[in-house]
């Protein structure tokens, strides 16, 4: 396995872990509670990276990791629970699945990538085939909800640019980062939660499982994986791993819910999962021509080379 294949692999372990999401939420947790979820997700996932790596933002790295957290963490979970609960699920996982466009768009503004036939075609690709598999007949639309999963995923596609765009400081690793993110995103949900939904509802041995699983292993050691990845895959190839979430979803309804996946699912599957597999291909380098060097040494060869360019120019 080639060192970038295994880079993809561990970052599509988060989104992977994120489609896991819906499943723990409806069967674990308490219902009407998705502002307390994301803060049980994020602020003692953050806190236990921070005891963990012992490192605090210095400088100018307060503001960026207060801004990171707010785009990946505290912005985005209550705009996407807003939209899966004004939404059909099937609905709010499209709206979400327009994030790689979003990337795009971003990318060229603020990184200067050009977007590219390839990385167009794979974004509107994965978010066809994404619909294919989750919308279903008749499935009622609210403008809140579209506004809240259109703003989500544009928060979302923030912070993988602005993560892109920033790195990190230099002696920090991406366990620290990770840490500082999750923190700041749990002290912005912290009091939205408390404002909307009251104090904290008593809590079953279910429960305490649940919330333990979605802080740690699917935000802690996911998002650890998601950042890490982010600096070592472009932003389009690491926001293209995106729809294996809802693909996971909905695998995990068929399987442990009785969901049934018929064969326009199955072929939506197909089609998201060639776009997030294409998204990661990176393109030929082109052929540099060889110069015959009749014997000579690298060195003369290039001496010769060049004699020959200055000679077709003086021509």
């Amino acid at each position: 396995m080639s060192r970038k294949a295994a880079v993809v692999a561990l970052t599509a372990l988060a989104p992977i872990s994120w489609g896991s999401t819906y499943f723990v939420t409806t069967e674990f947790l308490p219902p009407d509670r998705p502002l307390f979820t994301g803060l049980m997700r994020a602020l003692p996932a953050g806190l236990l990276l921070l005891a963990l790596t012992r490192k605090l933002p210095q400088g100018a790295w307060w503001g960026k990791a207060a801004v990171l957290g707010a785009l990946n963490i505290g912005a985005f979970f209550p705009l996407l629970f807003l939209a899966a609960y004004r939404l059909p699920g099937g609905v709010a996982a499209v709206v979400g699945s327009v994030g790689p466009l979003f990337v795009v768009g971003l990318a060229a503004l603020f990184l200067g990538d050009k977007p590219t036939a390839k990385s167009l075609i794979t974004a509107i690709a994965a978010a066809f085939g994404v619909s294919l598999v989750v919308l279903k007949a008749g499935a009622a639309l609210d403008a809140l909800g579209v506004v809240a999963g259109l703003l989500s995923a544009l928060s979302m596609s923030a912070g993988v640019v602005f993560t892109k765009r920033w790195g990190r400081p230099e002696g920090v690793g991406a366990l620290a980062l990770t840490g500082w993110q999750l923190t700041a995103g749990g002290l912005i949900i912290l009091p939205i939660a408390f404002l909307i939904e009251g104090a904290p509802p008593a809590l079953t041995g279910t429960n305490l499982a649940g919330y333990a699983y979605l802080a740690f292993g699917n935000t802690a050691i996911s998002y650890f994986l998601w950042f890490r990845g982010i600096e070592r895959l472009s932003a389009s190839s690491a926001t293209l791993l995106g729809p294996l979430s809802p693909l996971t979803a909905a695998i995990i309804g068929w399987a442990a819910l009785g969901q049934a996946l018929g064969p326009v699912q199955i072929v939506g599957m197909v089609i998201a999962f060639g776009a997030t597999l294409a998204g990661q291909l990176s393109p030929r380098p082109p052929k540099v021509p060889q110069i015959e060097t009749f014997g000579l040494t690298e060195k003369n060869a290039q001496e010769v080379s060049m004699d020959l360019e200055g000679s077709a120019m003086r021509r």
